[in-house]
C-alpha cells in the first residue's frame, strides 16, 4: 500500500496576508498628518509588518469631498498593478482595530548608492540629473532642485500623471531591496480637476518612452474593463472618467506634461 501523497502547504499571497491576517498595533507613526499605525499582521504561519490607516483618523479635505483617503490609496495600488511596474506596495481595504482602513505592506529601506533628490548650487543640473526648479534655501540664497535621471522615477512620474497625484514628495520615495523603488502616500489622488503636484518634473515636455506608451495603451483598455470596474468601487464616476481622459491625453500628446500654472506645481517642503 503506497503512502498518501503529501500536499505542500499553500503559499499565502501578500494580499491575502494583509486582508485576512490578524492585525496587532505596534505604535503610531507621529510624523504623519493623519492617523498612521505601524502593525504586525499574521496569517497561516506568515508574518509581516504593515501600515494601517483607519478612515476614522483621516482629516477631511475640502477639495477631496467624495470617498476617503484610504480608498484612493487602494485605487493607486490597483492602477500601479495594472501598469505592471509594481510601483506601489501591496495595499488593501479591510476592517481593523479602529474600523475600516487602508492596510499596506511595510517596505524595509536600503541605502541608495546614489541620491534621488538634491539641492545644488548653479543653474545646470549636471550629468545624471534633471532640473525641477529653483528653491529658496534661506538668507536670500537659492538652489536648484534636481532629481536623478532614473528609469524608476520616470515610470513613477507617468503613474503620478495618470492618478493625478497632488503630493509627490521626496519622503514618499522608498528605495527597496533588489533595486526596487516604491511610492507611498496616495491619499490625495484621482481628483477630477488637475491637481498634479510633484517633484518629478524633470522630463516635462519630453517624449514618453516607448515602454510608457505601451503601458498606457494597455491601461486604456484595462480602464474600460476590469480595472475600471474595480476603480468604480473606490472613486467617483467623474473621477474615473477623468482618469481615462488623462491616459488618453498622454497618448495623444506622446509627451510628459508640463506644469499648468493653475495649481502649485511643486509640494513644499519637498520631503
Amino acid at each position: 500500500m503506497s503512502a498518501p501523497e503529501r500536499i505542500p502547504p499553500r503559499s499565502v499571497t501578500t494580499a491575502e496576508l494583509l486582508a485576512e491576517g490578524e492585525l496587532s498595533v505596534r505604535g503610531r507613526i507621529r510624523e504623519a498628518s493623519n492617523a498612521v499605525l505601524l502593525c504586525d499582521v499574521t496569517y497561516e504561519g506568515r508574518k509581516a509588518s504593515c501600515v494601517y490607516k483607519p478612515v476614522a483618523g483621516e482629516r477631511p479635505l475640502w477639495d477631496f469631498p467624495d470617498g476617503n483617503l484610504a480608498q484612493r490609496e487602494v485605487a493607486a495600488y490597483e492602477v500601479s498593478e495594472a501598469t505592471g511596474w509594481g510601483l506601489v506596495p501591496t495595499t488593501i481595504l479591510r476592517d481593523g482595530p479602529y474600523g475600516e482602513g487602508m492596510c499596506q505592506l511595510w517596505i524595509d529601506l536600503v541605502p541608495e548608492g546614489a541620491e534621488l533628490l538634491a539641492l545644488i548650487d548653479g543653474e545646470e543640473p549636471g550629468e545624471g540629473w534633471k532640473a525641477v526648479g529653483f528653491a529658496e534655501v534661506g538668507e536670500g540664497r537659492t538652489a536648484l532642485l534636481v532629481h536623478a535621471d532614473d528609469e524608476r522615477l520616470r515610470r513613477l512620474a507617468v503613474l503620478d500623471v495618470v492618478i493625478n497625484n497632488g503630493d509627490r514628495k521626496g519622503g514618499h520615495l522608498l528605495p527597496a531591496p533588489e533595486g526596487r523603488l516604491f511610492g507611498i502616500d496616495h491619499g490625495v489622488t484621482f481628483n477630477a480637476e488637475n491637481k498634479l503636484r510633484t517633484l518629478l518634473w524633470g522630463w516635462a515636455g519630453e517624449k514618453l518612452t516607448p515602454e510608457a506608451v505601451d503601458v498606457l495603451e494597455r491601461l486604456r483598455g484595462a480602464l474600460d474593463g476590469t480595472l475600471g470596474v474595480r476603480l468604480g468601487e473606490l472613486i467617483t464616476a467623474a473621477e474615473l472618467d477623468a482618469t481615462r481622459a488623462r491616459v488618453a491625453g498622454l497618448l495623444t500628446s506622446g509627451r510628459h506634461p508640463e506644469p499648468s500654472g493653475e495649481w502649485p506645481a511643486i509640494p513644499w517642503p519637498p520631503v
